[in-house]
Parts: C-alpha cells; structure tokens; sequence
C-alpha cells in the first residue's frame, strides 16, 4: 500500500519518497492506522521489516498537523530505548522524516556532554528519543519536562519491560501526567512480558502481531554449524576470506573476547572493528560511522549491537558465541536481511553450547539447519588458521598459499 491513501501531510511524503520509503511493509500498514486514531498499541514484528518508521511516520504526522507553526510548546513525544546506539539510530530516522515539517526532534543519551543537548531543549523539542538514565539526569536538573508528553514510545520493549528497566519505566511513567498514547514495539516477546505490558496500557489496546510462528524474517537465509571454542577464530577467518565482498557483524559474548579475536584477526591480516560497553560513547560513535560507510566491512560487537541498529547493507551476521538469552539470536542476526535485501546469518555451536542452541530453537519452533564440513575440511580450516611456518622456504609458502586458495574455493558452496 502507498504512504498517500494514509492521507499524510504533503512535507511528509516528500520526505518519504526522498529516503526510499514507497511503500508500507506490512507492520507500517497495520500500526500506522491505528496509531493516527490515538489507540494504544503493542506491535510485534521481526527484526528490519520497519518498525521505527512504523510509529515515526504517524506520531510525526499527528504533532505537525497539531502546530500552528515551527515553534514547540513542550515535548509531546517521548521514545524510550534501552541502548544509547539505538537511541541516535531512531533519532536519525526521526529528523530525516521530519525535515521541512513542524516538528522538532532530537536524541538525548548518556556517556556523551550534556550541554548540546540540553541547548536542543532549550530552544524547544516536539520528540526526544531517550536512554532512561539520560531522562532522570535532564528532569532532576529540570531542563527536561514531561508535563506535556502525549505519546509514550518503548521500542525493543521486551527489553525495557524487564527488571533491569521496569523500574524506570514505571517512574518515567508517573512523571507523565496527562492522559497519553502508549505504543509498544518489539521483535520478540514473551507471555509474561505481554501480559506486563498489557497493564501499563489502556484495557483496549491493539495488539499487531506480524509472522508470529517464525520471529526471523524470511530474507534471512541462517544456519548453525558445530564447531568447538578453540577452533572458532580459524571458523572465522575462514568465513570471512570465503566472503570477501561481505559486510558483516561477528557477534561475542564478552568485551575481553571482543578485542582478542580482533587481535587474532588482525594477525591473520584480517581488519576488524570492535564496539562494546566498555568503549566510551565518543569511540562507539566514530566506529559505527566507520563501519556504515563500509570504511572497515568486518564489526566484531557484544550485545550492545544486537538491537534495533539499522545498517541496511550488512550481508552476513556470525554468531561466534551463541547468546545466552535466546531472544538475542532474533534480535542478532536480525541485523541482516533488513528491509527488502537478503541476509545471510551463522552460528558456531561448540559442544558447551548446545544447550544455548536448544533453547533458540524452542523459540522459533524449529530446527537451525546444519551446515556440514567434512573432517578432512575441518582439519583444513585449523591449520590454515595456524601462524606461518617461518622455515620453509619462499616456493613452499607460494605452494602452501596456493593450495589454501584452491580449497577455499571448492569449499565457498558450503560457507
């Protein structure tokens, strides 16, 4: 269905048409109409199929056609996320569709000065997109108020429902005093946080739940292949020389292996970016912006990456760790496949993990298909993994290199 039969404002579709948007994926077409009539919506959807510009596009609509100019009487719209990444990525979207209409919006998170984004409120906000802890520290010192919010936004949901976030949400949702619009989204979901999720909305809130017996988008192409933990990093590299044109996010469980197998790669003369929680705001920023633009195809990152970062051209995600939560394996190799483009995610399962394997596969009710290698290619891949013998002789290198390449290519079919 085409943005214009929702009967948007005219600077809206411009910007619509102007970032590729023509028409609705199917959480688009059932969210938005809902959400113009005010009703309260929990909205499930897989990863990439458009969920930010699900609740964007309307919330954007409705504050434009509510002004009578530019100027911004107090914050109408509030978007709660639980990652600061994810907070500038949904701030991105915001202000590219509202560029030219009457509507202001910015993204206020921690780990970064305050000052710039305190100015932003000052000179006046219709949406912030925010980290909880953000929020607290802007409200406290009152440059923040939340006195005229109407749209109350948590995307990833699931997330900001659970302990850790729960408690903030519910104080958050006390500081907002007038009568207001709730709209949940999430990719995943479980009973109990559904049911939570139910009680902190009004009692006929619309429920929109796209493809909900297979939560991985069906332009996800994912396998699952048993390798043990000391012969990952071999698995790795040699995913990545069979996958050369590749961009691709190498998922790990903890910021110590992050940067170890970075540092494996790189003396395999693989380059790799690394993102993780103990790198300061500045430096997480500098390397996504190094890895859209393609400046560095390889991202190795813990979960702080898994949710909700849109990066449209990533063509392959590696479970190098299988998560620990098997909600994230969704929410990970959901980073490929976005949109209308074709993603293909695999996940190295060593013989301590498959219980972790198991438990993803309850979730998706289903089996991960196997990608089989031969004993002969396993053996292969370790040793060509393995630091250069430096006492053979130059033709011997040549030869040992040639022969590497040569089964390599036979073996690209399989990776």
């Amino acid at each position: 269905m085409k943005f214009e039969k929702f009967h948007l404002s005219e600077s809206l579709l411009t910007n619509l048409h102007n970032n590729g948007f023509f028409r609705t994926t199917d959480i688009q077409y059932k969210a938005i109409p809902s959400i113009l009539k005010g009703e309260d919506v929990l909205a499930i959807a897989q990863t990439g199929t458009g969920k930010t510009a699900a609740f964007a596009i309307p919330v954007i609509d409705m504050i434009h056609a509510n002004k009578a100019s530019k100027r911004s009487l107090g914050v109408k719209c509030l978007v709660m996320v639980p990652t600061r990444e994810l907070a500038e990525q949904i701030g991105i979207v915001f202000n590219q569709l509202a560029k030219h209409t009457k509507v202001k919006a910015h993204a206020v998170f921690g780990g970064v000065e305050k000052d710039p984004q305190i100015k932003k409120l000052q000179e006046g906000l219709d949406i912030i997109i925010a980290t909880p802890g953000r929020i607290f520290d802007l409200v406290r010192s009152k440059y923040l108020s939340l006195e005229d919010v109407e749209i109350l936004i948590l995307d990833e949901a699931d997330r900001m429902l659970e302990l850790g976030f729960l408690g903030d949400v519910k104080a958050i949702k006390r500081m907002i005093t007038r009568r207001h619009q709730t709209l949940f989204f999430s990719a995943t979901i479980n009973p109990e946080i559904k049911k939570l999720a139910y009680s902190q909305v009004k009692s006929n809130a619309i429920r929109i739940q796209i493809s909900p017996e297979d939560p991985v988008s069906k332009n996800i192409t994912h396998h699952v292949v048993f390798v043990e933990m000391d012969d990952k990093r071999a698995f790795l590299a040699e995913y990545i020389r069979a996958n050369p044109e590749g961009k691709m996010i190498v998922f790990v469980r903890t910021r110590v292996r992050a940067e170890r197998i970075a540092e494996s790669m790189a003396k395999l003369e693989i380059k790799a970016l690394t993102i993780h929680g103990e790198k300061d705001q500045q430096n997480r920023s500098e390397v996504m912006e190094k890895f859209r633009k393609g400046e560095c195809p390889i991202l190795i990152a813990t979960d702080v990456s898994a949710r909700g970062i849109d990066i449209p051209d990533v063509t392959h995600v590696v479970n190098f760790d299988l998560p620990e939560k098997a909600e994230n394996y969704v929410h990970r190799i959901g980073r490929t496949g976005r949109g209308f483009n074709k993603g293909l995610a695999l996940s190295f399962c060593s013989s301590d993990e498959k219980i972790l394997l198991e438990e993803i596969e309850a979730l998706l009710g289903k089996r991960i298909e196997t990608l089989r290698v031969s004993k002969a290619d396993y053996e292969f891949i370790k040793e060509a993994a393995e630091p250069v013998n430096l006492n053979l002789s130059i033709s011997e290198l040549i030869e040992q290199e040639e022969a590497r390449k040569r089964s390599s290519k036979r073996r690209r079919k399989q990776f």
